[in-house]
């Protein structure tokens, strides 16, 4: 009895110790477990990192610099026509417009916006000084129109000193930066009067300079639409590369569409400002 008493302790014993080893087993398995899926799951974080890092990388390569686009145009510096380069139209004028903007330069932009016909405002500083006249400014260039500068003031550059033709320049180019993000690309002088140093000044500030061919609207007998549409069409100063000079007027915008057809049913083309030489 002593030694079938012992051999059931014996057993007995021999299954506690596998039923602990057992559990020691299984909890071990459960760790392995948790601490691959911890592993997998770190591992997926990086590729995930990876990934975007490389995407990112290859977004960037891709991103491509565009092309200058060569001009097509140049103004000539001695009478201000603007010539074609190589073979672009030469049966084609520009359209500026003076002394913007005034009352009817958002509704003249509107205008030539409807007919697809591109041009240059020149912008006094003393007409964007106001809020309401700074939205103005911001319509126009919003629009697409190229954005010139006619000086602050509006004084005749050859009786004012150096460095007041200096600040009437680039005091204007910087307000009107402040305004639309970027600075004027063309200068035309008030009265067409230049002087060696504002020449200099707009050279400087990286403008074009350009005077004009012909204009009427500020001449008594065409400060009404039809006599000045009908003088804008069949001057005898027109001509291929001819720079057409119009103010920001009453009449000049009520003329504008008959201007447009005129020269258009004649067989000129529009110059596109951005394709002049020397605009970046």
């Amino acid at each position: 009895m002593a030694k079938a008493k012992w051999i059931l302790m014996a057993a007995g014993l021999a299954l506690l110790t596998a039923c602990s080893s057992g559990e020691d087993d299984s909890s071990a398995i459960e760790t392995n477990d948790t601490e691959q899926e911890t592993a997998s799951e770190t591992a997926e974080e990086s590729t995930d990192v990876i990934e975007e890092e490389v995407a990112e990388e290859v977004e960037e390569e891709v991103v491509e610099e565009v092309p200058e686009t060569e001009p097509l145009y140049r103004v000539n510096p001695a009478n201000s026509s603007v010539e074609p380069i190589s073979d672009a139209n030469a049966q084609a004028v520009l359209l500026t417009i003076d002394d913007a903007p005034d009352k009817q330069g958002v509704a003249m932009a509107e205008t030539l916006k409807e007919l697809g016909v591109p041009a240059i405002f020149f912008v006094n500083g003393h007409f964007i000084d106001t809020a309401e006249e700074e939205e103005n400014l911001k319509k126009i260039h919003e629009m697409g129109f190229a954005i010139g500068n006619h000086t602050y003031s509006h004084p005749n550059l050859k009786t004012i000193p150096e460095e007041q033709q200096r600040e009437e320049i680039v005091s204007l180019n910087d307000r009107i930066e402040e305004i639309i993000g970027e600075r004027p690309k063309f200068f035309r002088a008030p009265h067409g009067v230049n002087t060696d140093f504002s020449r200099a000044v707009v050279e400087q500030e990286g403008m074009v300079l350009m005077n004009w061919t012909f204009g009427y609207d500020w001449e008594q007998q065409y400060m009404e639409a039809a006599a000045l549409a009908d003088i804008m069409v069949n001057t005898e100063f027109m001509r291929n590369g001819a720079n057409l000079l119009m103010h920001d007027r009453e009449w000049t915008a009520e003329a504008l569409p008959a201007i447009v057809e005129g020269l258009s049913e004649k067989g000129y083309d529009f110059i596109d400002p951005e394709t002049i030489e020397g605009v970046e």
